[in-house]
């Protein structure tokens, strides 16, 4: 029987913000969505966690999930998890706040979720962040994963995983092109190490036939609602996002050519549900990565979308100030993909051309246009 814990602890470090702008924002963004989800009976109701889930993506996706009835949630993060608004099915979900490193509070967070179906693993310390603080990286990214896992494979053997990686496992030198699933990672910085080294793991577990595993690799994830995060790619989104407030956005690389991988919020949201309901099978026992799709947009054609979607004299909020420690891990990461996996599995991608589809979204969102 589901049994809800509402004294909680747990998870994460997720990249959130508790602003009103965040909040608003995203709860337009958990409405705006053109997809459906299956319908079930509660007999077959499905019980999954979500941690890191008062960051971004845990709110959008489980916006998605709570309004069938096929699912009951365990929403956990480090800071108050957010219960999206407006869902059909509130009572599903279960709200633990607590620490994700500690091995008693896992204990509690699964034992509040049986019997589990799967579990979306978004918690972490991200890029800068990492990079400034080693330990609390190693913690919190790659220790913390292996508490949950080692516990649920006893527990919960055979469950489906589903964890949030990124295309910073990557490094140079890098291939001309498009990256395919045969470029190996060799990442430069800490965050994508422990990535990698989080990828790895979880990888033998599936193989061993402990748990069943997907990995997914995000893209740059714009435009985020909230405030700028400890993200080397914070830009990415601060580049709409602040002009479109009226505050001025710092762009760490003088070099309006640079091109990096984007998706948003909502299709990011869009291709877990996808994944959660792949089949197994659908990838080789020892190779369980997904990169996620996404577009190949630079600076300028950011700044052209805001432009086009917030007005001309957005633009003028917007200065370039070069941070070499930033620029020197943005330039590591790829810059395109080969998208042949995620579309044979039946994964979509934001609309274009370039990034218009992206930012005009977020724009829509503001209700601005």
């Amino acid at each position: 029987m589901h049994q809800r814990h509402q004294q909680g602890f747990n998870l994460l470090w997720s990249h959130h913000s508790d602003d009103t702008t965040f909040r608003l924002s995203l709860n337009q963004q958990l409405h705006n969505t053109e997809y459906s989800l299956p319908v079930r009976t509660m007999s077959e109701a499905k019980n999954i966690i979500i941690t890191g889930a008062s960051g971004l993506v845990g709110p959008l996706l489980a916006s998605r999930l709570l309004n069938s009835p096929e699912y009951r949630l365990v929403l956990t993060d480090l800071h108050p998890p957010i219960l999206p608004p407006n869902v059909t099915h509130p009572s599903n979900a279960t709200l633990l706040q607590g620490d994700i490193t500690s091995p008693a509070f896992i204990t509690t967070l699964l034992t509040a979720a049986q019997p589990l179906h799967a579990i979306f693993l978004f918690h972490g310390i991200m890029s800068a962040g990492s990079e400034e603080d080693y330990d609390l990286s190693l913690k919190v990214n790659v220790d913390s994963i292996r508490l949950i896992t080692d516990q649920l494979r006893l527990t919960n053997p055979g469950c489906r995983v589903i964890y949030a990686s990124s295309q910073a496992v990557f490094g140079q030198p890098l291939p001309q092109g498009k990256i395919t699933d045969d470029v190996l990672p060799t990442p430069e910085s800490t965050y994508g190490c422990h990535k990698l080294m989080t990828e790895s793991y979880l990888t033998s577990l599936h193989r061993k036939g402990f748990l069943d595993v997907f990995i997914a690799r995000f893209p740059t994830i714009s435009v985020r609602p909230g405030r700028p995060t400890a993200a080397a790619s914070s830009f990415l989104s601060g580049i709409i996002r602040e002009p479109m407030r009226g505050v001025e956005c710092v762009v760490p690389i003088e070099d309006r050519g640079f091109k990096s991988f984007l998706a948003s919020p909502r299709t990011i949201a869009e291709n877990l549900i996808r994944v959660l309901g792949l089949e197994s099978g659908c990838l080789p026992v020892h190779r369980r990565v997904i990169q996620f799709p996404g577009v190949s947009v630079s600076v300028q054609e950011m700044m052209d979308a805001l432009g086009k979607f917030g007005g001309e004299d957005k633009l003028g909020l917007v200065k370039e100030v070069r941070d070499e420690g930033l620029e020197r891990i943005l330039r590591s990461w790829p810059t395109d993909f080969d998208l042949s996996t995620a579309e044979r599995l039946g994964l979509v991608v934001d609309e274009g051309p370039g990034a218009e589809g992206i930012v005009g979204e977020y724009v829509r969102s503001l209700g601005k246009v």
